[in-house]
Order: structure tokens, then C-alpha cells, then sequence
């Protein structure tokens, strides 16, 4: 049996496009101007997103090329064309959010972007059980970051 070393060097490469989504989005921290929102009780306190968002873009990354390894998928087809749509909405937010102060737009963009989460996971759960498990976590930090940006609106 031979090993495809192609698709075994795809695992890494996968993390870090997706790794880069962050890259992006932190160029934007948080500063002074968050520090001074009214924020819900409930707000994290800001050391835990380095640690949960490089989890999510490994599980995120692993997710793709489980579905990108399989002969009958291609980057064309639709499952990847909502990977890349979620993945361009998670760096902009950041943008949005933290670079502009666009409260209010944050959370319309934070919207689209579970929605294009939610279709991917599906997407990619019909390619791969597996696949579509691991951006499950993922779904639920954007559930969660969508419900605290909502309330950051309300509060300012």
C-alpha cells in the first residue's frame, strides 16, 4: 500500500491557511476602546482567546483536509466554496470589530458568518462524519461571540 504523501503534507497546510485567518484578525487586539465597552457579565477574560482560537483553526484546518483528501472532492465544489466564504467572514470580523469599532456591522458580519459555519458543517458532515464533528466546536464560539457582540450593542 502506498502512502500519498501529497494528501499527508496537505494537514499542515490546511492548519495554516487556515492559521491565517488569525494572523489577519489579530492585527486588530482589542485595546483601550474595548476595554472602555460595557460588556455583559458573562464576557471572557481576554487571555482565553489565544488559547481557544489556535485549537479551532487546527480543528478547523484538520476538518478541511479530512474532505479535501477524498478523490471525489475538489476545491471547486461547493463544501469548499462555504469553507472559504466562513473562512474570509472570521478574518474580517476582527477587522470589523475591533479595527473599525463597527459594533453594529460586527454583529450583522458575525451572522453570515455562523450561517456560512453552519453550511459548511453540513456540507462537509455528508463528505465526513468526522468533518463536519470537528467544526462543531467552531459553531459554538461563534454562537457565543455572536450572543456577546449582540449584547456589547445593546449595552452601547
Amino acid at each position: 500500500m502506498a502512502i500519498d504523501t501529497k494528501k499527508i503534507a496537505g494537514l499542515p497546510v490546511w492548519i495554516i491557511v487556515c492559521s491565517l485567518a488569525g494572523v489577519f484578525g489579530a492585527q486588530f487586539e482589542p485595546g483601550m476602546w474595548y476595554e472602555l465597552l460595557q460588556k455583559p457579565s458573562w464576557t471572557p477574560p481576554n487571555w482565553i482567546f489565544p488559547i481557544v482560537w489556535p485549537i479551532l483553526y487546527v480543528m478547523m484546518g484538520t476538518s478541511a483536509w479530512l474532505v479535501w483528501r477524498k478523490d471525489s472532492v475538489s476545491l471547486l465544489d461547493y463544501e469548499f466554496k462555504w469553507f472559504f466564504v466562513q473562512l474570509i467572514l472570521n478574518a474580517l470580523w476582527s477587522w470589523l470589530f475591533f479595527g473599525k469599532h463597527y459594533i453594529s456591522t460586527g454583529l450583522a458580519e458575525i451572522l453570515l458568518l455562523w450561517v456560512a459555519i453552519a453550511f459548511t458543517l453540513l456540507l462537509f458532515w455528508r463528505k465526513s462524519q468526522l468533518a463536519g464533528l470537528l467544526l462543531v466546536p467552531y459553531l459554538l464560539w461563534i454562537s457565543y461571540a455572536s450572543a456577546l457582540n449582540f449584547a456589547i450593542w445593546q449595552l452601547n
